[in-house]
């Protein structure tokens, strides 16, 4: 028999996020995330997501042991201002035992038809800066620190459930190697004399503060269009600005702005922290800390985490620009590899971009969907 309980305590909320380093503890491929990190996702006090948002977390046992957990969420902007009736969950895992799914989903279920909403779709976070999707294809390749790994048999849980697909996601990657100065140089020299467009390139995480509130707002602008997309709140960005920005390589974030200075397209680029996380194994101390700013230092694989391109400039070459910047400072760092982030099958603008690097398909994962 199955049982389920609501987190409700510190010590439940610990369970909820070591559960999976139980589940996959003997999985050369899954990342895990920093413990204090993920802790701190689901409190109310430091996460300014729960200020549009709620959030509901469940832990299944079996026979005394943990064997699953959900998180059932509610975003509020989503459902009132952008008029999407749609139940949230995500951080789904679970043993392959049908019962467990089944009965966490049921929570969702619970939940969602208890505050009128039409349908329920997950695995998805409380917004795009979140994790998104069950992994589909390249289950043999190690994840990302932006992305959850699953074990093969989740998807036959979805279905079995009788959920169907609600979006696609792509994964790419490509040796530095096929990043030839030739697809983006030229077209880089003639964007920024036909349209007074400079690129900006930071050393100090200082410099480029002042300027990241603009990105985000950009960031909403440039995603809008996006099927999936819940724009940032205010909020959101200072707690963002604060827990990622200062962590990652000022170098690996790219500006360009127009003649009045103001900034039109954007880029952030993250070395890989995979490794160092799973030495780290959810901790920061002793030596979590060490490995992850070696890898900052030291990694030779980087990942494309997001690139934004202002409406009013889009099609006009602007990611030439960006790119000709990301080539010098890759070529200085050594760089042998580059990869994406998931990208929704539907953005065709985004694989315009990136077609001369020729790009390989290395994972898939989709969101599902079901009617309440």
């Amino acid at each position: 028999m199955i049982k389920v309980t609501e987190v409700k305590t510190a010590t439940d909320l610990k369970k909820f996020v070591k559960f999976p380093f139980t589940l996959y503890k003997d999985s050369p491929y899954w990342v895990p995330p920093i413990i204090k990190d993920e802790l701190e996702t689901f409190n109310k006090d430091k996460n300014p997501a729960f200020k549009d948002a709620e959030a509901s977390l469940f832990l299944a046992y079996k026979d005394g042991k943990i064997v699953g957990r959900i998180a059932a969420i509610v975003n509020w902007i989503e459902i009132k201002q952008q008029k999407v009736s749609k139940m949230r969950f995500g951080w789904f895992d679970f043993i392959d035992d049908f019962e467990v799914s089944r009965t966490l989903i049921e929570k969702v279920k619970e939940i969602g038809t208890q505050k009128n909403l039409e349908y329920m779709e997950g695995p998805v976070g409380f917004s795009n800066l979140d994790k998104v999707g069950v992994l589909t294809e390249g289950f043999e390749d190690i994840g990302t620190m932006v992305t959850w790994y699953n074990y093969s048999y989740y998807v036959n849980h979805y279905e079995k459930l009788g959920f169907v697909k609600e979006k696609e996601y792509m994964e790419n990657r490509f040796p530095f190697a096929n990043a030839q100065p030739k697809f983006f140089e030229k077209v880089s020299s003639l964007v920024k004399r036909r349209y007074k467009v400079t690129p900006l390139n930071f050393r100090k995480t200082k410099d480029l503060m002042p300027m990241v509130d603009q990105m985000f707002d950009l960031f909403n602008e440039s995603y809008a269009s996006l099927s999936s997309f819940v724009p940032i709140t205010e909020i959101q960005k200072a707690y963002f600005k604060k827990k990622y920005i200062s962590f990652i390589n000022p170098e690996y974030i790219k500006f360009v702005v127009d003649e009045n200075n103001k900034l039109i397209a954007f880029g952030i680029v993250m070395p890989s922290f995979s490794k160092a996380l799973q030495k780290a194994n959810g901790k920061l101390f002793p030596t979590g800390l060490f490995h992850l700013l070696n890898a900052k230092k030291k990694s030779k694989e980087v990942i494309f985490y997001l690139i934004g391109v202002h409406p009013d400039w889009q099609n006009k070459g602007i990611t030439a620009v960006m790119f000709s910047q990301y080539y010098h400072t890759f070529t200085a760092m050594g760089i042998e590899s580059c990869v994406r982030t998931p990208e929704l099958e539907e953005n065709t603008a985004i694989k315009q971009i990136w077609k001369n690097f020729d790009p390989k398909i290395y994972k898939r994962r989709k969101t599902f969907r079901k009617d309440l």
